[in-house]
């Protein structure tokens, strides 16, 4: 299986991140992506290339001109309110209800746009974003043009943003982007997202479309990010109802009952019939991720990749959430190794 991936993801490199009422040492560091590759390097699963460059237009057909022009431009901009000041930009404030909206300055803008105080915006964070765009785009090409299976080893995740917000560490919608480009292409994708959290921004940009199946398998937003979408009753809207599904998870799933919700997840996309699987390849499920409260094992994501190539669908995986350092190269190598030996 080919992995594709840019080393600019490490410009993006957080130190801290506000959360839980406190500033903390940041999660999704670059580490997690240098982990994956030296383990996918080291299994040889593959060679790991480089991604070819595809300008703005495969963005700004998912996401809003303002919100693109917004993330080029607000660490500059932070820069030159907070001259003497070297930490990451981050809001403060929101146009909550009763308020006007107002985009005058960068604090507003950051509020504007953004969903939480856990996603900085640092000196990179914009050439990171861009770079795992163009990661994601050149393993959609290769899957146009017949690649059976690809990893996007893409780094900021994406599937928290949405047409015009960021959050939840994502910044471009890597997953949406792809599968905007291969249905501009005359395909026919489905994404399936199997991260602990839901993943709230591709629901959202797909949410009223019949052209693009999203399938989530989550921590029910009941207790976990994002709290405000991905429950049972979203089903889409308009041309779209019927194809949003969402499974949301009690506290503490194992295999057991994940793999009850994996069964479930595949019917509706083997009934879609998808050109394309695109996964949404969180990692945040194991038993030991620091922010998530799965029970996953680390022999339970070659199963899982397992159940994934039974669909017998090309599949493109892109890599989302996963904070366990010491285990997340392993468990991404092992769903793209059950899914090939299968």
């Amino acid at each position: 299986m080919k992995t594709f991936y840019s080393p600019a993801h490490r410009q993006h490199a957080p130190k801290e991140e506000f959360e839980a009422g406190r500033l903390s040492p940041a999660v999704e560091v670059p580490e997690r992506a240098e982990r994956v590759r030296a383990e996918i390097e080291r299994r040889n699963l593959g060679p790991v290339l480089p991604p070819e460059r595809f300008g703005e237009e495969p963005i700004l057909r998912v996401h809003a001109p303002a919100f693109m022009s917004f993330l080029g431009t607000a660490y500059a901009e932070w820069r030159k309110r907070y001259s003497n000041d070297t930490a990451d930009a981050l809001p403060s404030a929101w146009p909550a209800r009763g308020m006007r909206f107002n985009d005058s300055d960068i604090e507003s803008r950051l509020g504007s746009f953004a969903s939480d105080t856990a996603t900085p915006i640092g000196a990179g964070t914009h050439e990171a974003a861009r770079a795992a765009v163009n990661v994601i785009l050149t393993a959609a090409q290769a899957m146009q043009r017949g690649e059976p299976a690809v990893f996007a080893l893409t780094r900021p995740p994406g599937h928290h943003a949405s047409a015009d917000v960021f959050g939840g560490y994502c910044y471009f919608n890597n997953v949406a982007v792809a599968a905007q480009w291969l249905a501009d292409r005359g395909l026919r994708p489905a994404i399936l997202d199997v991260d602990y959290h839901h993943g709230n921004g591709t629901q959202a940009i797909f949410y009223m479309r019949s052209d693009v199946l999203f399938v989530s398998i989550h921590a029910d937003p009941s207790f976990a990010f994002p709290h405000f979408l991905g429950f049972a009753d979203e089903r889409g809207e308009g041309a779209g109802e019927g194809f949003n599904l969402n499974l949301p998870l009690r506290r503490f799933t194992d295999w057991a009952a994940y793999s009850v919700a994996l069964e479930a997840a595949l019917a509706p996309i083997q009934h879609f019939s998808p050109d394309v699987l695109l996964v949404s390849l969180g990692l945040d499920t194991f038993e030991a991720d620091p922010i998530s409260h799965f029970r996953l094992k680390r022999e339970d994501y070659l199963r899982m990749g397992e159940a994934l190539a039974a669909l017998r669908r090309p599949a493109l995986f892109a890599f989302e959430g996963g904070y366990n350092l010491e285990a997340l190269g392993d468990i991404t190598a092992n769903v793209l190794e059950g899914f090939e030996a299968a």
